[in-house]
């Protein structure tokens, strides 16, 4: 017998230790970088490793910016559907190639396997600066209606 979250009313601050846990029961998280005068966001498959997050990208616009010199971010988020209630996690901090032969074997070891195909041969490690996180019971959308909801649209909208 597994015993339901109670609904949260509020959003709920999570600890660092929560976010961890979130975030290892999850494998894909959307990269925030900055690519040279703008941001952008990749989704990515990724391990949480001792403390760290781990991704494999190969050449390309998402592996030069998240090697920059800007920090990144990274968020994963989720939702049970039979209880409604959400979370979200956020990791900020820096990215860095895993060069050093041992840390490449062990991180071959994470069983990292990405979604889409392609060489996929190069191993970041995001060591964050900061961890939030938060969990919220997810709202009905009767909730946010409107009577523009109910106006009439374009041909195309």
């Amino acid at each position: 017998m597994t015993s339901k979250p109670s609904p949260v009313s509020e959003v709920e601050v999570l600890s660092p230790e929560q976010c961890w846990g979130l975030l290892r029961g999850v494998s894909v998280g959307r990269l925030a970088v900055w690519v040279t005068d703008h941001p952008d966001i990749f989704p990515v498959n990724y391990k949480v490793d001792h403390g760290t997050l781990v991704f494999r990208t190969g050449e390309g616009t998402k592996l030069h910016a998240a090697l920059g010199e800007t920090p990144v971010a990274l968020e994963a988020d989720g939702v049970d559907q039979d209880s409604g209630i959400a979370w979200s996690v956020a990791v900020k901090g820096e990215a860095a190639g895993v060069k050093l032969t041992q840390e490449v074997l062990d991180t071959v070891g994470l069983l990292l396997f990405p979604w889409q195909a392609g060489r996929k041969d190069v191993f970041v490690r995001i060591v964050p600066a900061s961890i939030t996180g938060r969990r919220f019971t997810v709202t009905t959308p009767l909730t946010w209606w409107s009577p523009l909801d109910d106006a009439p649209r374009a041909g195309l909208e």
